[in-house]
């Protein structure tokens, strides 16, 4: 492996993605491999795009937002747009997931008051059948 270029293969193997994946990411424009024929050769810059498509994935960013804001990595003001736009982007996504982890805690509480319910009326019900017997 060169350490300028990388095939889709060795992407692969190093980040756990499959190259279905990469083309779909590169029809999307998110990534610039270069093209020999049919060989895809990723560059050290579409390896630290790729890491970054990864993260914004985990976090939930959609894969439109992640492509605006790897567009605003070549505005030439030291990456201070991007920088700010991703941090704004970041903060409403920490919001709503935090609405969303607020969302699932509250339903968890109320099955696990259910399931008490149902247990107690299960052994109730037991109970019932016992006492007839």
């Amino acid at each position: 492996m060169s350490e300028e270029t990388m095939t889709i293969r060795e992407m692969c193997d190093a980040y756990d993605v499959t190259p279905r994946t990469l083309r779909f990411y590169e029809s999307k424009e998110l990534l610039f491999p270069i093209r020999e024929g049919q060989k895809r050769l990723f560059t050290k810059r579409d390896r630290a795009r790729l890491k970054l498509i990864l993260r914004g994935k985990r976090f939930g960013f959609s894969l439109e937002e992640i492509r605006q804001l790897l567009d605003l990595y070549d505005m030439g003001d030291q990456q201070a747009t991007q920088l700010q736009r991703t941090y704004e982007v970041a903060q409403h996504r920490l919001k709503d997931m935090e609405e969303q982890r607020d969302e699932l805690n509250e339903a968890i509480d109320d099955l696990r008051e259910q399931l008490k319910w149902g247990e107690q009326f299960l052994a109730d019900l037991a109970n019932q059948k016992d006492a007839a017997q």
